[in-house]
């Protein structure tokens, strides 16, 4: 699983340097045809990720749950998203993915809930879950780099 959490926080390291070059207003922009921006697509990374291990493992997720609502699937952002939350979202974003492989070495996980996704995949472990989100994070960090090229 180390290969795996490593190529993780590969995708995450690529996002970040990806959003290092753009300004509020660009990590804010919905071009025409999305429905999502970039700040937001960073957001839902790290949402989904702790929904994906620990709440499907009925665990306590280390982010609050206004933070889960704001950037779970289905929803969109709603307002503009300012340089404090994207500062909060770039430091979860790797400190998350630590306290995971941290946590990977506990049995903090073996409660975990049998989940299918929206892409039709069915999640039975925690190691199905992690294996999922790295394509999750992935298909997110491509939507982020279509619209930049579009603002």
């Amino acid at each position: 699983m180390t290969y795996q959490l490593n190529l993780i926080k590969q995708t995450r390291h690529n996002f970040l340097n990806l959003i290092e070059l753009l300004s509020i207003d660009e990590l804010n922009k919905i071009p025409d045809g999305f429905n999502n921006n970039i700040a937001w697509n960073l957001g839902h990374i790290v949402a989904s990720q702790q929904i994906l291990c620990y709440v499907l493992s009925g665990v306590l997720p280390k982010i609050g749950q206004e933070f889960i609502d704001k950037y779970k699937k289905g929803t969109k952002p709603e307002s503009f998203i300012g340089n404090d939350e994207i500062q909060q979202l770039k430091v979860l974003s790797l400190t998350l993915m630590d306290e995971l492989e941290k946590d990977m070495n506990t049995k903090l996980f073996d409660n975990f809930k049998s989940y299918t996704t929206s892409y039709g995949f069915e999640l039975n472990n925690i190691n199905d879950a992690i294996n999922f989100f790295s394509v999750h994070d992935a298909m997110h960090f491509g939507v982020s780099l279509s619209i930049k090229k579009l603002i």
